[in-house]
C-alpha cells in the first residue's frame, strides 16, 4: 500500500511546487530539479519530505494554537492537577511518528541506493582536486588537462586591478579548460585530492562528493539527452587560501560532438612532446604557478598505479 501511495505524493509534491513557485520567484530559494534523473530524484524527495514536514507543523502548531485560545485562563480554564499521565495518548504519539518515521525512510533509502549504483557506466573520468584547480584524466582514451579559473576572472580579482568585475563573463564561475562530458551517457567519476580536502560540486547534475588525498570516492551523473549546455558548479569544501577562486565547468555536448572533441584532444596530445603532456599551461600568476607544482605530481605512476 505505501509503494503505491509514496509515488502519488512525489507526483503530487513535484506538480505543487512547480506551479506554486515557477513565476513567483520563491523558487530560488528552493533547490533545482536539475539536469539529470538523479537530481529529480532527489528533488522529488526533497519535496516530499518538506510537505511532510509542512503537514506535521500545521497539526501540532494548530493543536498549540487551538489549546491557547480554547483553554486559556481568562475564559475561566482550570489546569487538571491530577492527570499524571495517559497511556493511550502515550502509545499514539509514538506510534504515529514511528510510522511517519518509516514511511519516509523507504523513498530515502532508495533514491539512496540510486545514488550509489555505479553499474553500467559508459564514461569514466578521474577527478583531482589540487590548490587551487582540478585535473581530468579521461580513463579510456588517456586525456588529461587542468581546469583552473579563467584569466579574465584571476586578473580582475587581483587587489587594484582596476577591472570592473561586472564586464567579466561568468566572473569566478569560469575556467579555462570546462569538463567536457555526452549527454545521455552515464559517466562515473572518481574523484581524489592531491594535497587537502576539495569538493566536487555540481548543483544541476544532483552530485557533491568529497575529495581526500589518499582515498577513491566514487560519483556519476546522466545529463538528459535533450539539456545539452554548460553548468556551473564550485568546490564545496573550505581547502585553503583560493578556495573561492576553484570553480567547476561542465560543457555537456551531443555524442558526435563529444567524439569529435575527445578525438582532436587524442590526437593534440600525441602531438606533444612527452615531457610537456599533461601539463597545466603556463600562467604569470603566482597562485597557478603554485598549482601547477602541486598538480604535476598526479601524473606520477605511483598515482595511477592506484586506479582499478
Amino acid at each position: 500500500m505505501i509503494r503505491k501511495i509514496l509515488p502519488l505524493f512525489t507526483a503530487l509534491a513535484l506538480a505543487m511546487s512547480r506551479a506554486a513557485f515557477a513565476e513567483s520567484g520563491w523558487s530560488l530559494l528552493n533547490m533545482t530539479p536539475g539536469v539529470t534523473d538523479i537530481s529529480r530524484k532527489i528533488y522529488g524527495l526533497h519535496m516530499l519530505v518538506f510537505y511532510v514536514c509542512c503537514g506535521i507543523g500545521v497539526v501540532v502548531f494548530g493543536a498549540m494554537v487551538y489549546s491557547i485560545v480554547r483553554f486559556r485562563h481568562s475564559q475561566g480554564a482550570v489546569p487538571d492537577t491530577t492527570m499524571v499521565h495517559n497511556t493511550k495518548v502515550e502509545v499514539v504519539w509514538t506510534i504515529i511518528p514511528v510510522v511517519i518515521l518509516i514511511a519516509m525512510a523507504i523513498p530515502a533509502a532508495r533514491t539512496l541506493i540510486q545514488i550509489e549504483d555505479l553499474r553500467n557506466t559508459e564514461l569514466t573520468i578521474r577527478v583531482t582536486g589540487f590548490q587551487w584547480g582540478w585535473n581530468y584524466t579521461y580513463i579510456a582514451s588517456g586525456v588529461n588537462f587542468f581546469s583552473r579559473l579563467d584569466r579574465q576572472s584571476d586578473a580582475a580579482r587581483q587587489l587594484d586591478s582596476g577591472i570592473d568585475v561586472n564586464t567579466v563573463p561568468h566572473y569566478l564561475l569560469n575556467v579555462d579548460h570546462p569538463l567536457v562530458v555526452p549527454v545521455d551517457t552515464k559517466v562515473r567519476l572518481l574523484i581524489t585530492a592531491d594535497d587537502v580536502i576539495h569538493s566536487w560540486w555540481v548543483p544541476a547534475f544532483g552530485v557533491k562528493k568529497d575529495a581526500i588525498p589518499g582515498f577513491i570516492n566514487e560519483a556519476w551523473f546522466k545529463v538528459d539527452a535533450d539539456k545539452p549546455g554548460v553548468y556551473r558548479g564550485q568546490c564545496a569544501e573550505l581547502c585553503g587560501r583560493d578556495h573561492g577562486f576553484m570553480p567547476i565547468v561542465v560543457d555537456a555536448r551531443s555524442k558526435s560532438d563529444f567524439e569529435a572533441w575527445l578525438k582532436a584532444q587524442v590526437a593534440a596530445q600525441k602531438a606533444q612532446p612527452p615531457a610537456q603532456q599533461a601539463r597545466e599551461p603556463a600562467s604569470s600568476s603566482p597562485p597557478a604557478r603554485e598549482a601547477e607544482q602541486q598538480a604535476q605530481s598526479l601524473s606520477q605512476p605511483t598515482r595511477l598505479a592506484v586506479l582499478p
